[in-house]
């Protein structure tokens, strides 16, 4: 049997060393796809703290709020202020036409009277905390029909999740700047009551946080400093897609085996069909894992000469080899199983190529599953290429080892358990 299984190994690396064109399908055009597919996602990868947004200040207040906020947003690093075009400063009206024409994605209009309306309604919140206290009330209010607002502009096609996180975080800026406001009125008030109230307010400055907000790591052992980027998703995913469309080969093969009678003279030679199955399993899933392995190495040195981020393997290569294999597994499996299923390559081929490309979308390969409508990503749960993806991402980005692992592997090599036994109940069929 073990000479079966060598003789089968030899016979398929000789037929693929004489198909140049699936050679350069099962190794050229997956480095090309990893490639161009990170470069064309990567802005879409990119967390809102990694893009540094141009945004039109309009200040017609002139007073400490609008140097508040044009102080805040450049200290962020997030913004790049622009108050003045050609050297004149720039009005309400000019910034709206601007954005709206999509010149700009945002504006911030900051209007007059606006640090007015915010001491007076500071003093009036610090004369009812004095008259609260039994103190003599002391400090100006003025009187105002309608609210200020500070006015954001968005570029009409700017999509709507942007506009909730840069509106938000302009939001609760705003806020800040106003506390800060309401604490200096309230620190002057209490400067101005007693020396010794002033001494303490001055060495002890009020604060409203008395608890803080500090970012802990989920896991117990070496952590990974990497976030979902466009090179962590894409490589590993179109990886997978690569492996699977190793179908191609497979099927194409065991077609042309049939059509020129090679495979009725090794059924001819003494021994088990179940060794030449095993020949090919062996073979193909090395040329899967090889092909998973040049992928990442893609990831690792072509990406960032390309000033893209670098792929981040994790910690734990042992795991990563497991669901390697296990993914060849399940593709070989399916490449045998539509190899024996269908009769001529055009059927083989064609159904090969485009279940996998739907198994791809659904699988979140073009796209994570957590973006997707909740049916779909029920849906995409079934697919073999979502479970490799999730064991990837399991190692590369949560630090997992084998027990991380283990359920997605064992559901990739039970899948190609059941279609190698479907496969084998075909030919016997046939045969017969």
């Amino acid at each position: 049997m073990m000479l079966r299984i060598l003789a089968t190994i030899k016979k398929e690396w000789q037929l693929l060393l004489r198909d140049k064109t699936g050679l350069s399908l099962l190794f050229v055009m997956p480095v090309v796809l990893i490639t161009v597919m990170a470069l064309i996602q990567d802005a879409p990868f990119k967390d809102y703290q990694d893009i540094k947004f141009d945004i039109l200040t309009v200040d017609n207040d002139h007073g400490r709020l609008g140097r508040y906020i044009k102080d805040g947003l450049e200290s962020g690093g997030q913004f790049n202020i622009i108050d003045s075009l050609d050297g004149k400063p720039i009005t309400a009206d000019q910034a709206k036409q601007l954005v709206n024409t999509g010149k700009y994605k945002i504006s911030i209009i900051v209007p007059a009277g606006a640090t007015a309306a915010i001491v007076s309604n500071a003093n009036r919140i610090v004369n009812d905390i004095s008259q609260r206290m039994g103190m003599p009330v002391s400090l100006p209010v003025k009187k105002v029909a309608d609210s200020l607002n500070v006015v954001i502009y968005f570029d009409p096609a700017a999509k709507k999740a942007f506009k909730g996180a840069i509106h938000q975080a302009l939001d609760n800026f705003l806020t800040q700047v106003e506390t800060d406001m309401l604490l200096g009125r309230i620190r002057h008030e209490l400067r101005g009551k007693d020396s010794t109230t002033a001494n303490s307010a001055d060495t002890l400055p009020i604060r409203l946080q008395a608890v803080g907000l500090q970012e802990h790591s989920t896991g117990t052992g070496k952590q990974i400093d990497v976030i979902s980027n466009s090179v962590q998703h894409n490589v590993p995913a179109w990886s997978i897609f690569a492996m699977f469309f190793i179908v191609i080969s497979i099927a194409g093969n065991m077609i042309r085996e049939r059509e020129d009678g090679s495979l009725l003279r090794m059924k001819l030679i003494p021994g088990s069909y179940l060794a030449i199955l095993a020949g090919k399993m062996v073979f193909f899933v090395g040329i899967c894992v090889l092909q998973f392995y040049l992928m990442m190495l893609v990831g690792i040195y072509l990406m960032p000469w390309l000033d893209l981020p670098q792929l981040v393997m994790g910690h734990h290569h042992g795991a990563t080899l497991l669901v390697a294999v296990g993914i060849g597994l399940a593709a070989t499996a399916y490449g045998i199983l539509i190899g024996t299923v269908f009769k001529t390559p055009n059927q083989a081929l064609n159904f090969g190529a485009i279940s996998i490309v739907i198994l791809s979308a659904i699988g979140g390969i073009w796209i994570p599953l957590e973006v997707m409508p909740e049916k779909m990503q029920l849906l995409g749960r079934l697919s073999p290429l979502s479970w490799g993806l999730d064991a990837i991402n399991d190692i590369y980005l949560r630090n997992g080892d084998i027990d991380y692992v283990w359920q997605n592997v064992l559901k990739l090599v039970l899948t190609g358990m059941v279609m190698l036994a479907v496969a084998g109940y075909v030919e016997k069929r046939r045969m017969n």
